[in-house]
Parts: structure tokens; sequence; C-alpha cells
């Protein structure tokens, strides 16, 4: 990419950089696939003859798009190859997008998960209504539909995710003071602190990806978590440290063994109890967590 900032199709590519990353993140779920999405979108924008757009977003938006789900049809046969249960690439995320109510539900690991019962287009058309309000003209040019085929699809999409996503977002007060708890909990090795903070039936979701050991399936049930939670602590003399941060829009730890990144574990929490565990030891999923540098995104 060129460094030349007065350049026009470089300009509108950088003050657009932030969203279309974030298009591309929620379609696919990686941010590796989602930073290559970006450099063959810009292959494509830096030979596009400038003078004949007439809306530089929405154009950048549509090549996104198109290539994103193009990528999303070769992770298809990726993800059937997967070791255990695939989690999205957590990312590292600034606190300000917590605030940002639908962005964070939009990116949360709850959410992206139901995503991916959807299909390559479906998603792509809920991604870009509901967590982007792009209009039915646009969306329609980006998946080559027209604009009444995207209206029912958005309608279909948005009513299989409504029947699948968390029942009701909490205050962002409310999900730090539930992680803390499981924190402190997690460190003293307190069972009972545990069972205090999770919910009857909280679910855990762990992605090694055959590298690193994980759960081959999700574990449902507050004492089986904790069983197996403090069953794999008590294995190990190594020193284990629960470092609060945001991940994905919403509170998380960063899981530290002898001072090595082990892993990140986002949750979901209703009521101001844990019911939802995502916990991501896959190394190659960790790169965008194991940085000091946190995303803005949009």
């Amino acid at each position: 990419m060129s460094d030349h900032t007065t350049d026009p199709a470089t300009e509108a590519f950088v003050a657009h950089r932030n969203l279309l990353f974030t298009v591309a993140y929620e379609m696919l779920g990686s941010a590796a696939d989602a930073e290559d999405v970006l450099q063959e979108t810009w292959l494509r924008w830096v030979r596009t003859d400038l003078d004949q757009v007439r809306d530089e977003r929405a154009y950048l938006v549509r090549i996104t798009t198109r290539q994103s789900l193009n990528r999303l049809r070769t992770m298809k046969r990726r993800k059937e190859a997967y070791v255990g249960p695939w989690l999205p690439e957590p990312l590292l995320t600034a606190p300000d997008v917590a605030e940002d109510v639908e962005l964070a539900e939009s990116m949360s690991m709850a959410l992206m998960l139901v995503l991916e019962t959807l299909g390559p287009t479906e998603r792509a058309v809920f991604v870009l209504r509901e967590a982007f309000d792009v209009g039915y003209d646009e969306i329609a040019a980006a998946v080559g539909k027209s604009p009444a085929a995207v209206r029912q699809i958005a309608h279909r999409a948005r009513k299989h995710v409504d029947a699948r996503r968390p029942r009701e977002a909490v205050p962002p007060s409310q999900a730090r003071a539930a992680l803390e708890s499981f924190r402190r909990a997690l460190e003293t090795g307190n069972p009972q602190a545990l069972l205090d903070v999770l919910a009857p039936d909280v679910v855990l979701v762990s992605d090694g990806g055959g590298v690193k050991q994980a759960a081959l399936r999700p574990i449902t049930g507050a004492e089986k978590i904790v069983r197996y939670m403090l069953g794999g602590i008590g294995k190990t003399k190594a020193a284990i440290t629960a470092e609060p941060t945001v991940v994905n829009g919403g509170p998380a730890l960063l899981i530290r063994v002898d001072g090595e990144i082990d892993g990140a574990m986002a949750i979901r929490v209703e009521n101001a109890r844990i019911t939802g565990l995502y916990y991501v030891r896959n190394p190659e999923k960790l790169t965008h967590v194991d940085s000091e540098t946190p995303l803005t995104l949009r």
C-alpha cells in the first residue's frame, strides 16, 4: 500500500479502513482473514476510476463484502476439518467499543457464534443491515441480489438470529462486576465462589484447534464447569494469572501461565451471572489479544 497520504485513493481507503475491517471481521470471525480481505480490497480499489465513484464508502464496503463472501466459502472447508469447537478469533478492543451497545453486541463471541449458523449471503446481509445500517440498495449491489430479495433475506436472517441470540444485554458495569467476581474465584480456586457467579445452566466453549488441550464439546452446567476448570488448574504447578481486559467489545480475561499468554476467555452475562464462557487457546487465534494496542473499530 502506498504511503503517500495525499493520494486520493489512499486517503479514502485509510479513512474507511476501520469500518472495512470490522465488516470483514464480523462476516468471517477471523482477524487474519479480514486483513487478507482488506489487502484484496485495496488492490481492487487502486485500479478503480475514482471519477466514476459517487460514494467512496459504499463502493469500498461493496468490494469488501464481495471479497468476504468469496473467503467465507473457502473457510467453510477449513471449519469442517477443525478439531473441536470453532470460536471466532478474539480481538482486543478499546474500552469505548463496549459503550456502543449495538457494535459491542454485533461482535460479541455469543452473537458471532449465532452468525455462524447463517448462510454466507444471509450473514452478509445481516451484518451490513443490523450492525452498520447500510441501505437495502447498497446491500443489494454488494451481494448481487435485488433490493426486494435483500429485504426478504434480512427479515429471515433477523428472525433466525433473534431466536438464538442472548436473551438480553446487560449494562457494561454489571458485566465487569461479574467478571471481577469470576476472576477472584478462579485465581483463589474457590469452588463455591465460582458457583455463586456462574448461572446453573452456564455453557463453556473452548477452542484449542487441535494444538492446545480443550474440551472437544461444549460443557453445560456450573458444577461440571467448576470441576473441569479447577481440575485443570490443580494439575499444574505453574503460576496462573487472569488479567481483565476488553475482547470483542465486552469484558474478558487474558489467562497467562508463568507469564506467557495461554488464552483469552470472553464471557456472556445475564441477570448478573455468567451464562457463557468462550475460551480461545488456539495460538494461531491469539495474535490480536497479545498486543499493547487495542483495535478501535468503525
